[in-house]
């Protein structure tokens, strides 16, 4: 599967002030300085990656933010908007900015849910997890999640159902040490999404993805699984989902029965 993990970023310069266990903003020392807002941006993601404040938590309001990192309130604003706009926070008027979470999310908001009913019933699908693995990345495998080539993973495989009716077949490569103690009971008793399943007991957001889609014919196995006939056209949705930055963190291939659903993308 080419889908190659985007590149990093460069990290702003900084320095810690004596009195201060915070990072304070050194002075720009070239053009290709980030903007200020950008800084505290990035100073926020990290300390929501280090899960200061966990997911669906308030996070400090603008005024404390703006002490903490010496900086006026407009910026902290502007960087909360970005944080915001990439999904990682919420802002709840009158109440304040929450840590975004993928927990409780309804089915008609879930991001990350592609296949939708066609008659426009919004059902999040049930899962029905098949197997739980344990097995060693291969060459392409380990590319993919920045791994190295037999280093251990975690295979799941599940299938997806809109009113009984099987629609997806996913396969699913993690990394073993993120997700260690992930067992098939563990996951069965678990009432909800599974992004918001690793988020909650692995600490693992899912922020961002790469899909590839195109049409495959149905194999025996996995025609059976579905219960369709092998030929049938199924329509094959690779992805690789990424976490703070941009760290790939799961890799999975989605065979889809279209018979009924359609692969929904809003765009702009």
């Amino acid at each position: 599967m080419p889908i190659i993990p985007p590149g990093t970023q460069p990290c702003a310069s900084l320095v810690l002030a004596a009195e201060s266990a915070f990072p304070v903003i050194a002075p720009p020392t070239s053009p290709s300085f980030a903007p200020l807002y950008l800084q505290i941006k990035g100073l926020l993601e990290r300390s929501l990656e280090a899960r200061e404040w966990r997911p669906g938590e308030a996070i400090p309001s603008e005024i404390d933010l703006a002490s903490r990192y010496g900086v006026s309130q407009g910026t902290v604003r502007k960087a909360i908007d970005a944080l915001a706009a990439d999904n990682l926070l919420v802002r709840r008027q009158g109440k304040g900015t929450y840590v975004a979470t993928l927990i409780n999310e309804h089915p008609s908001r879930v991001r990350f849910l592609r296949i939708r009913r066609d008659d426009g019933v919004d059902e999040y699908p049930q899962s029905r997890l098949v197997d739980v693995r344990r097995g060693k990345a291969s060459g392409d495998v380990a590319r993919l999640l920045a791994l190295r080539s037999g280093e251990g993973v975690l295979l799941l495989r599940r299938v997806l159902t809109f009113a009984g009716a099987p629609v997806v077949l996913d396969d699913i490569v993690l990394p073993g040490a993120l997700f260690r103690g992930l067992t098939k009971a563990r996951y069965e008793a678990w009432r909800g999404p599974l992004y918001g399943f690793f988020e909650s007991e692995f600490g693992v957001r899912m922020l961002s993805a790469q899909e590839r889609v195109k049409a495959v014919a149905a194999d025996a196995p996995s025609a059976k699984l579905l219960g369709v006939d092998a030929g049938l056209p199924l329509l094959a949705v690779e992805r690789v989902t990424f976490t703070y930055g941009e760290r790939p963190v799961e890799l999975r291939r989605g065979l889809c029965v279209t018979a009924q659903c359609h692969y929904h993308n809003a765009l702009g």
